[in-house]
């Protein structure tokens, strides 16, 4: 049975935070911890976790390493998915480097560029290659998966490459809202609508409270600079 999306939106929130409770000795736990902990409702916690498991027990909770092994392998975790990513500017390098994904089952292999400054270089021990060899090595190595970070004038052109290189799996960072073909997952995730609804929500909070949300211009220094004119490097 297909799970509800907001359900697995969830999973991989309950997934961290079960980690760290399990390091810090706590071999079971129950919803109602979770939700406290997590500031969530106690029944939407509930409904998640029997979706996906039934090591529940009444009065005791949860099993801690049962329920992780579960989540884990809902969310196929267990099995590292590897992927190219394409657009190894500032922000494909962060993801290059963010060590965390392989707790998540992903395992970025190698950057694509067209940039002959990047091309050669390595971060966090992996290449970064031209981007004419994505098409024979994801066909060759049976990589599926692939994160677009590229400008957005070559957002729709890079990604056609991916598809037609058998990438059947797509995360894609750019501004472009994407629309994949038959047979291609494709996860839009647009960073400046996200800071958009946080500046919102924000306005919305100051207004509330009777706050002006505007700061003066000129008036915030990181410590320790000077303001004189110019651009610091």
């Amino acid at each position: 049975m297909e799970k509800p999306l907001a359900t697995t939106q969830r999973l991989p929130k309950y997934l961290a935070y079960l980690k760290i409770r399990q390091k810090q000795g706590i071999e079971s736990i129950s919803t109602s911890r979770i939700a406290e902990d997590l500031n969530m409702a106690a029944i939407s916690v509930r409904k998640d976790l029997a979706r996906i498991s039934n090591a529940g027990r009444p009065k005791t909770g949860y099993p801690m390493d049962a329920l992780i092994a579960d989540l884990e392998r809902f969310l196929g975790y267990g099995n590292a998915r590897d992927a190219f990513l394409v657009g190894a500017g500032r922000l494909g390098q962060a993801l290059m480097g963010y060590a965390q994904f392989a707790e998540y089952g992903l395992s970025i292999l190698a950057g694509f560029d067209i940039d002959p400054a990047l091309i050669g270089s390595e971060i966090d021990g992996k290449p970064i290659l031209p981007l004419e060899k994505l098409p024979g090595l994801a066909r060759r190595m049976q990589v599926k998966v692939g994160i677009l970070t590229v400008p957005e004038d070559a957002a729709q052109e890079t990604f056609a490459l991916m598809v037609e290189s058998g990438i059947r799996a797509v995360w894609n960072f750019t501004a472009i809202p994407l629309s994949a073909p038959p047979g291609v997952v494709l996860q839009n995730e647009n960073l400046a609508a996200s800071f958009a609804v946080l500046s919102k929500r924000l306005a919305a909070t100051f207004d509330e409270e009777g706050v002006s949300g505007e700061v003066p211009c000129g008036t915030f220094a990181p410590p320790n600079e000077k303001r004189e004119g110019g651009h610091q490097s």
